[in-house]
Formats: structure tokens, sequence, C-alpha cells
């Protein structure tokens, strides 16, 4: 009967002692989200610019390779124009959707 008491008293001072040390740490949930928000935000600018160069320069490299194809008369120059074109459209469609998307 004793013990069974004691069980009883401790499991309540225990669940009053847990509930008190969640409603202590209930802010700072919110503090970290609003950190992690803020720090996606800043390299989110210099990571599109990142990206904008990356595509400019492939584009650079898609324009020598297929001038290079047209000058020796290869067949599947359209071809090849076509897929670099396409593939530096994609490139500023995807910065701009992913920055309206998280900015």
């Amino acid at each position: 009967m004793k013990n069974q008491r004691t069980v009883r008293t401790l499991s309540t001072a225990i669940l009053l002692l847990a509930t008190h040390v969640m409603y202590g740490q209930g802010g700072n949930g919110t503090a970290g989200i609003q950190d992690a928000t803020t720090q996606v935000t800043s390299y989110f600018e210099p990571l599109t610019n990142l990206m904008y160069a990356i595509g400019a320069v492939l584009g650079l490299v898609g324009a020598i390779k297929v001038y290079s194809k047209w000058n020796s008369g290869d067949q599947d120059t359209q071809k090849t124009a076509v897929s670099w074109f396409g593939s530096m459209i994609f490139l500023v469609i995807v910065a701009t959707v992913i920055r309206s998307f998280f900015l």
C-alpha cells in the first residue's frame, strides 16, 4: 500500500515536471524556424547569380560547339543548336520559378 502510494506520488511529480519543462521550451521552435528562413533567404540570391553565371559559361561552350559543327558541315547542327538553346532556356526558367517559389 505504501509502495503504491510512493509510485503514484513520484509519477505525478514527474508528469508535472515534464509538462513544466515542455511549456518552458515552447518559444524556441518559432525562433529556430525564423532563423532557418532568414538563412535560406540570404543564401538564395548568391546561388541564383552563380546559376546564371554557370549558364552563361555553358551557353558560350554550346555556341562554340554549334559554330564548330556548322563550319565543318555536320548534318546534325540544328539538333545540337536546339538542344543547347533549350537547356539554357530551361536553366533560366528554373531559376526564375525557384526564386518566385522561395522568395
